[in-house]
């Protein structure tokens, strides 16, 4: 995806666009550590490695040069942005944690430019994870975070689609059942493909990318109205009419005999 502005929402230890060329990214976040040092790091900004080859006046021409990504602390559904200023927004796992997570989409569609382009990952509830998830009821250990609203593809679906997005592509993943073991992960590895191929819609984790629509207005010419040639213009009345047509014989009859007799 290509542009000039890109935003990422939440997760501040989590690089959604380190791969992406975009070269301004800025990251929004709504709460955020005091005793963490503002310079650090950044995942989106590359390796350490990369970094040090650069300054030993290596620099690498393979990726675009980019400049340390800036930390804006908003809320999400209030963001410091102009409207149609951003051609691309990732949230991942976003919708999730927050209390209205219509309005953070409304949000995100004000600031996003005409054909801007949208990601969101989420956790499907409709998956061996959700069904984990919703033991909690019954006095089971959480799997995923307890704060966590699993919001349904579906659902999303019919929420971008009322805020003119155009979902352009989708992909689910993550079909082994919930397990931090790592000698079950290597058990049920094979559920990977399997799902994949038999059961898609029941991934633990979709993703989606949508793009958002303007409608605009179309510029149709005034419709100029057509005269009629004077040729086809009728040159009289007809003399009988359906309401009066034995009165109107008689004289035609008349006129005729009088025409002979002459």
């Amino acid at each position: 995806m290509f542009g000039y502005h890109a935003l990422q929402l939440g997760h501040p230890g989590f690089g959604a666009l380190r791969e992406n060329r975009i070269p301004l990214i800025a990251r929004v976040v709504d709460d955020i550590d005091p005793t963490a040092p503002t310079e650090t790091l950044d995942p989106m900004d590359g390796d350490p490695a990369e970094s040090a080859d650069a300054a030993d006046g290596e620099p690498d021409t393979s990726t675009p040069q980019r400049q340390a990504t800036p930390r804006v602390i908003c809320r999400y559904d209030e963001l410091p942005f102009a409207s149609q200023s951003i051609d691309l927004v990732a949230l991942p796992h976003v919708l999730e944690f927050t209390d209205d997570p219509h309005e953070v989409l409304r949000e995100v569609a004000r600031v996003l430019m005409p054909e801007g382009r949208l990601v969101i990952t989420g956790f499907n509830p409709l998956s061996l994870w959700g069904m984990r998830q919703g033991m909690r009821r019954l006095g089971t250990e959480s799997f995923l975070p307890a704060q966590s609203q699993m919001i349904a593809f579906t659902r999303l679906k019919d929420w971008l689609k009322l805020l003119g997005f155009d979902i352009v592509r989708g992909r689910f993943g993550c079909y082994c059942p919930p397990n931090r073991s790592d000698k079950w992960l290597q058990r049920t590895a094979f559920m990977e493909k399997a799902g994949d191929r038999w059961w898609p819609i029941f991934g633990a984790v979709y993703m989606l990318q949508a793009v958002k629509r303007v409608r605009t207005m179309r510029l149709v010419g005034p419709a100029w109205k057509t005269r009629k040639s004077p040729s086809l213009v009728p040159a009289g009345t007809p003399v009988a009419t359906p309401s009066g047509s034995h009165s109107t014989k008689a004289p035609s009859a008349t006129a005729r005999d009088g025409k002979s007799g002459a």
